[in-house]
This record gives C-alpha cells, structure tokens and sequence, in this order.
C-alpha cells in the first residue's frame, strides 16, 4: 500500500511533516483545528507531498526530512513547489 510524506507550512514558512497512506484524509485534522502544533502556528497550506511504496519507506524519509535545518526543508520544497501553492487543492 502506497503511503506519503507531507509537509504543510503557514504564511511565516513554518513547516510540520507527517506520513499517511491518504493525504486529503490527513490534511484535514489539519486544517480545521484538530492537532494540536499545526492549530498553534496556523500550519494549515499543505506544500510538498512524496510518494513511497510503503509505510517503512515513507517513515524513514520523514525522520530524515525532520532532522534537517529549515533551509533544506525550504529547498525541498521549492524544488517541487516553488510558489508554496496549497497543494490540498489538487490532492
């Protein structure tokens, strides 16, 4: 079963990262309040999402992807999404 590494950010550029098997299902708790650190920081955009065969695979990258300084994760992203577009639109 394919799962995926997110990340979602606010205007600031704050970043939050997590794994799911179904993005738009995830993104919601998200966007409406439902967790905590991202309601904090208003860390509702969803900006960058990976593809992996499995959930082993897509938790190792998450765990590396957080151990990174905030300028890689902001290279990440804009590799793929250089304008930050909420991506949530066209999941």
């Amino acid at each position: 079963m394919r799962h995926y590494v997110y990340m979602l950010s606010n205007k600031k550029r704050l970043t939050y990262t997590g794994v799911t098997d179904w993005v738009p299902t995830r993104v919601r708790p998200h966007r409406y309040g439902e967790n905590h650190f991202t309601m904090k920081y208003r860390i509702n955009r969803l900006v960058f999402v990976e593809e992996h065969p499995d959930k082993e695979s897509a938790a190792k990258r998450e765990k590396q992807i957080k151990g990174w300084r905030r300028s890689k994760k902001h290279a990440l992203i804009e590799s793929v999404n250089p304008e930050w577009r909420d991506l949530s639109q066209h999941t």
